[in-house]
């Protein structure tokens, strides 16, 4: 819990409780509003992530096809000499929402080989569809980032919107009433006080209760 000895005395006090309690709306606002955001884009990102998957899936199937048409034509020397020599180059496009970055898509370059002559039908297909496995795979991993980074800022959302709405707010606002009461008290208190001055003696003289006119009539 916050701690009560931070808070000012008196009318200080206050000010320092309401500044508070007004940023700690204005927090909580904002909050709710980036996880109204957030919901809808993680499960877009979600719907993307198990279609990619399922690309993912077909190009894999589409590869097996071909490289076991080409294997049986020429081996495995045929898919020695179709080889890349270089790595393929993978490009990811970023993209941001209410302060979370996360990879929205990626592309896909390849270096093509010109020396590579493969007498085999079946190689040039095999390796279009390794390219194109190769893309779908690239595309299910950033989907399923994307999806880990905005539920990960989700769940940071909820713990501060949590400990705003159960342990900050309430105890600003239990602070605030606390105080308010204590100076309500204390300027009532001061009130009677000056009361009291106002309304005693100025001189005290009248403490026998008799005055001249009354001493003469009793001689």
């Amino acid at each position: 819990m916050p701690i009560t000895a931070r808070v000012p005395p008196g009318r200080a006090g206050r000010i320092w409780l309401r500044r508070r309690l007004a940023t700690a709306r204005r927090g909580r606002d904002q909050l709710d509003r980036k996880l109204r955001i957030l919901q809808p884009e993680v499960q877009r990102q979600r719907i993307r992530a198990a279609r990619s998957h399922e690309e993912w899936e077909r190009a894999c199937a589409e590869v097996r096809r071909w490289t076991t048409r080409a294997a049986l034509v020429s081996g495995q020397d045929g898919f020695r000499h179709a080889a890349a020599r270089h790595p393929a180059d993978v490009q990811l496009r970023w993209a941001t929402s209410m302060g979370v970055s996360y990879p929205a898509g990626a592309s896909l370059t390849t270096t093509p080989e010109p020396g590579a002559v493969v007498d085999n039908a079946a190689v040039a297909p095999a390796l279009e569809a390794t390219r194109v496995a190769l893309l779908a795979g690239v595309q299910a991993a950033t989907a399923d980032e994307a999806v880990r980074r905005i539920e990960a800022e989700i769940d940071v959302t909820r713990r501060r919107l949590h400990a705003l709405d159960k342990r900050w707010l309430p105890w600003l606002d239990a602070e605030l009433a606390r105080l308010e009461l204590a100076l309500e008290q204390a300027e009532h208190e001061d009130g009677v006080r000056l009361r009291g001055v106002v309304g005693a003696p100025a001189g005290g003289t009248q403490a026998s209760g008799r005055g001249p006119a009354d001493r003469r009539r009793s001689r």
